[in-house]
């Protein structure tokens, strides 16, 4: 059975930093394309940071040069480093492993709060 399980959310004030983590169970990280989303209150998901399988790296405009993504394959754990954090940064975070394929895993989500 696989899992994902977040760690690492909280309330920050604005200029702070984060780092999220999510431990997998059940599943090896090399094989999937990892990745972090995240929802705010009253809007759509959005994907923030995606690390593939090859290792190439992509992320959410709104992030770029404050987050960043990495995962340690033989730990099975996917980080979120996030610094300079915004209050529109505010969102429960979920980690996905293949999230948009059928067969896609998904965590429970870390909630992040930023206050101005």
């Amino acid at each position: 059975q696989v899992q994902l399980v977040e760690s690492g959310g909280g309330s920050v004030q604005a200029g702070g930093s984060l780092r999220l983590s999510c431990a997998g169970s059940g599943i090896t990280y090399s094989r999937y394309s990892m990745g972090w989303s995240r929802q705010a209150p009253g809007k759509e998901r959005e994907g923030v940071a995606f690390i593939n399988r090859d290792g190439t790296i992509r992320y959410a405009e709104s992030v770029k040069g404050r987050f960043t993504i990495s995962k340690d394959n033989a730990k099975n754990i996917l980080y979120l480093e996030m610094n300079s954090l915004k209050p529109e940064d505010t969102a429960m975070y979920y980690c996905s492993a293949d999230g948009s394929m059928p067969w896609g895993y998904w965590g429970q989500g870390t909630q992040v709060t930023v206050s101005s």
